[in-house]
């Protein structure tokens, strides 16, 4: 995790974008203007048609949010499912995004939540390894799900290691139905959420870094402040994915507590808040040209990142 701290430190911001376009996030103009682009090299009848316009909409709305960004936060965090959607193109895409956003600098958290064991789980983890010494992802560290427990965990973290790279695992999330089982109550009183946190703790503690953090961080959801805060004295090795700012209802108030003393320990994301903030801006038009509107989602995403920044900042000091 050490060059996510050291990336952090230099942009003095613990804070994520998550970079998960869908159709009402990209301006109506700049997903038609791609749409036709596409036409151009796609036969009519090619079943492939609309997803390729879209996934060439979605990387150029990505590549004006990553040049807006790039001197303010520290990392994005591309979800692949709303690249997955689109099928071949759409892993393209993010591919794509993932190599630009490194190429700029910044620190990349493939949010892909794999989780599975044996042969499977290993191909999984080339997210992290690459593919015969290629690096064909482009991502610093992924999500994964530990429902399977150690089988699933185990060659994710032997990647990471082997890669020089981190992962994130789901501990308590931000959404509201995460209680049905997380806070399931086992023998002896501790939640479920609690038990996967001893494990998460456990399975970093050989490959913990010169700032204190092991390898192997959590995800634990903005929506829980005073349970992330009593992760954070459980989990004294593990740096935190923050999910939940924003648009789900965290703030820089609620995910104080998930900070170490140092105001270090965690990076918290925002993604619609984000992407997203163009949509509030009397500028756009749906009659601009396509240009003209990924400059005003530039500019709204690089004012949202700033105004998340000195958020955070305020509730760290």
């Amino acid at each position: 995790m050490d060059r996510l701290i050291e990336a952090i430190e230099s942009k003095q911001n613990p804070s994520v974008v998550g970079l998960d376009p869908t159709p009402a996030l990209v301006p109506a103009q700049v997903m038609g203007a791609y749409a036709v682009e596409a036409g151009e090299y796609v036969e009519d009848d090619d079943d492939n048609l609309a997803a390729t316009g879209a996934a060439a909409a979605y990387f150029e709305f990505n590549r004006a949010i990553i040049d807006a960004v790039a001197d303010i936060v520290p990392a994005v965090k591309p979800q692949i499912a709303m690249y997955e959607a689109l099928g071949p193109a759409g892993i393209d895409c993010y591919t794509m995004t993932c190599q630009y956003a490194r190429e700029n600098g910044l620190y990349v958290i493939g949010d892909i939540k794999r989780g599975d064991i044996g042969s499977t789980a290993a191909a999984y983890a080339k997210h992290l390894t690459g593919f015969d010494g290629a690096d064909v992802w482009h991502e610093d560290a992924v999500t994964v799900n530990p429902y399977l427990g150690s089988d699933g965990i185990e060659p994710f973290t032997a990647a990471a290691q082997e890669a020089d790279r981190d992962l994130f695992i789901l501990v308590r999330t931000s959404n509201p139905s995460s209680a049905q089982i997380q806070e399931l109550e086992l023998n002896g009183g501790t939640r479920v959420y609690e038990h996967v946190a001893d494990l998460v703790e456990q399975w970093g503690a050989d490959t913990i870094g010169r700032f204190g953090y092991s390898r192997t961080g959590a995800v634990v959801g903005a929506t829980h402040p005073e349970e992330g805060a009593a992760l954070r004295a459980r989990m004294p090795h593990t740096f935190f994915l923050v999910p939940g700012y924003g648009a789900q209802g965290g703030t820089a108030q609620s995910v104080a507590g998930m900070f170490d003393r140092d105001g270090s320990g965690a990076i918290v994301n925002s993604s619609r808040g984000i992407i997203g903030a163009w949509r509030n801006d009397p500028r756009y038009s749906e009659t601009l040209e396509p240009e003209t509107a990924l400059e005003i989602v530039a500019d709204n995403a690089r004012e949202a990142a700033k105004d998340m920044r000195d958020q955070l900042r305020v509730a760290l000091a």
